[in-house]
C-alpha cells in the first residue's frame, strides 16, 4: 500500500503570521496531507520511532552539556484534543526525556505571585520536552473573557509573555505554541459523547457548557492572543483539530521539525571503546 506523507510542512502552513484571521481556518481541514484517517494514523506509528530517537539523541547529549531543550504548549477550548496529543505523540518518547504539567485554577500561593511564577517552575531543563496542558495562557483567555482581572494589566500581561518567552528562547528552549481549533459543533458532538458513555463521564465538566456562552468572547480572546505573542522566538501554530488524527499526525511534525533543526547527536564516547570491549571480553 502506498504510504501517505505532508506535502507541505504545517510548520510553514500552520504558523501564525501578520494578518493572520483565526476566523478563516477551517477546523475540519487538513492543511498539507491528503490522506484519510487511516493513512493519518499510519503515519502517526511510522514517525514515531523518528521521534523516539530524536527525543534520546536530544537527552543523551543534554548529559555532556548541550543546553538544548523544547517547550510545546497546548492551548485549546475544551475538549479540544490536548489529552489525546499528550496520550498518542508524547506518549511515544521515552518518559524519562519528558516533562509533563497540566495546569490546572492558581493556588492561593500561586494567586499571591506574578502569574508567570508558576510558569518559570515547570520550564524544562537541558535535553527534556516540556509539555504544558494549558499555559500562562489562561491569564489573557479566561482573564479577559470572565473579566477576573482589569483590563490594563490583561493589556500588560502581552508583552510580558513575549519578553518572558524571549528570555527562554535565548536560553536554549525551543518554544512551540499550539491552538487546536475545533468547531463548537465538534465540541456538542465530545461532550455529548461524555454524557453517553459511563467510562467518560469522569471527563465530563458542568462548567464546560457553561463556557459555550461565550464562544464568540474566547475566539476573539485567542485572536489577540495569537496577534500579540506570535513571535519569531516563539511561534504559534493554529492546527485544525476537529479530526482528532490530524491535529496528531500535524503536532508531531511540529516537534520532528523543530528537534531535527535542533540536530542533536549521539555524543562521543569518552573512552576507549576497543579498549573496554577487549577488557569486557576478558572478564
Amino acid at each position: 500500500m502506498e504510504t501517505t506523507a505532508f506535502s507541505h510542512s504545517p510548520t510553514v502552513l500552520l504558523r501564525v503570521h501578520k494578518g493572520f484571521d483565526l476566523s478563516q481556518v477551517h477546523t475540519g481541514s487538513t492543511p498539507g496531507f491528503t490522506g484519510d484517517k487511516d493513512a493519518g494514523k499510519e503515519l502517526l506509528d511510522r514517525e514515531d520511532e523518528q521521534l523516539t530517537e530524536l527525543q534520546e539523541k536530544l537527552f543523551a547529549q543534554s548529559r555532556f552539556g548541550a543546553r538544548d531543550s523544547v517547550l510545546l504548549v497546548l492551548q485549546a477550548m475544551d475538549t479540544g484534543g490536548k489529552g489525546g496529543i499528550v496520550r498518542h505523540v508524547i506518549g511515544a518518547a521515552d518518559p524519562q526525556g519528558i516533562h509533563h504539567k497540566a495546569f490546572k485554577a492558581p493556588t492561593a500561593e500561586e494567586q499571591s505571585k506574578g502569574f508567570l511564577w508558576r510558569i518559570e517552575k515547570e520550564l524544562p531543563a537541558p535535553g527534556i520536552i516540556g509539555v504544558f496542558d494549558r499555559s500562562h495562557y489562561e491569564d489573557v483567555l479566561v482573564q479577559r473573557v470572565r473579566k477576573l482581572s482589569p483590563a490594563n494589566e490583561i493589556e500588560q500581561r502581552y508583552s510580558l509573555i513575549r519578553d518572558f518567552e524571549a528570555r527562554v528562547a535565548a536560553g536554549g528552549t525551543r518554544i512551540i505554541k499550539v491552538m487546536l481549533h475545533i468547531s463548537k459543533d465538534e465540541q456538542k458532538d465530545r461532550l455529548q459523547e461524555r454524557l453517553d458513555r459511563p467510562d467518560k463521564h469522569w471527563k465530563y465538566n458542568p462548567g464546560d457548557v457553561d463556557d459555550r456562552t461565550f464562544w464568540d468572547q474566547y475566539q476573539q480572546a485567542y485572536q489577540i492572543a495569537l496577534e500579540r505573542t506570535s513571535t519569531d522566538s516563539a511561534p504559534w501554530y493554529v492546527v485544525p483539530a476537529d479530526k482528532k488524527w490530524y491535529a496528531r499526525i500535524a503536532v508531531q511534525q511540529l516537534l520532528i521539525d523543530v528537534l531535527e533543526d535542533i540536530n542533536p547527536q549521539w555524543p562521543t564516547a569518552d573512552f576507549d571503546v576497543a579498549a573496554e570491549k577487549k577488557r569486557l571480553a576478558e572478564s
